[in-house]
């Protein structure tokens, strides 16, 4: 799995103190991101604005990832965070990529493991017969595995990253989207590690555990 921030708000500690405080202040917001103010400052404000549940302010920071290597089925988990946009290789008018995705608990078994890259190897013989029959590849692709690797481009607000984390981190989550979003979290924190500090777990957030079968990192309410 690969994950490159391809691009994102500049000066987004500037943004979003003068989106917060346009909010309370009644001087414009032209007036307020032309004030000389520290870092330490818009930092305090921000931190106070956002613990007080004003999460507003974070939607105007934007970040694009580009990200290769992750399965259909991590693909389909990760596009239900609707507050975001996708661009992903087509299997419609892309051969399925040669790669694919074996989860950890079934690699380790080696018997298992070579039964399911078999299986999996006949899914794309398969599917490779279909298109040389002139199947459309639209139709071909009905046999393919969710194992097979795609790529994707992510763009999210910074407010729904918040979101998205706090869920996607949770040690109870799928294993390949923990790991995505591990290595988005760790894309953001090397341009902004203040703004990479608000991506975190639900529970640490929250103070407690709203899952019903808890990891035991945080206790239940």
């Amino acid at each position: 799995m690969q994950v490159t921030l391809i691009s994102y708000t500049r000066e987004p500690l500037s943004l979003i103190y003068t989106a917060a405080r346009t909010c309370y202040s009644a001087i414009s917001p032209s007036e307020i991101i032309a004030q000389k103010v520290s870092p330490v400052r818009m930092r305090t404000l921000i931190r106070k604005v956002v613990n007080s549940g004003h999460h507003s302010v974070l939607e105007h920071v934007v970040f694009t990832f580009g990200v290769s290597g992750i399965s259909r089925a991590c693909s389909h988990q990760l596009v239900r965070h609707r507050i975001a946009s996708y661009s992903q290789q087509s299997q419609r008018y892309v051969n399925p990529n040669e790669d694919i995705i074996i989860p950890p608990s079934i690699a380790k078994d080696k018997l298992l493991n070579r039964e399911v890259r078999d299986f999996l190897y006949q899914s794309s013989s398969l599917y490779d017969r279909l298109v040389k029959k002139g199947i459309p590849k639209e139709d071909a692709r009905f046999v393919l595995s969710n194992a097979v690797a795609t790529n994707i481009v992510i763009t999210m607000n910074l407010r729904e990253l918040v979101n998205a984390c706090g869920v996607r981190l949770c040690n109870k989550a799928q294993w390949e989207i923990r790991e995505l979003f591990s290595l988005m979290k760790k894309s953001v924190s090397k341009v902004d590690k203040f703004l990479g500090d608000f991506l975190v777990e639900r529970c640490i957030i929250l103070g407690f555990c709203p899952e019903e079968d808890g990891c035991g990192l945080m206790p239940k309410r």
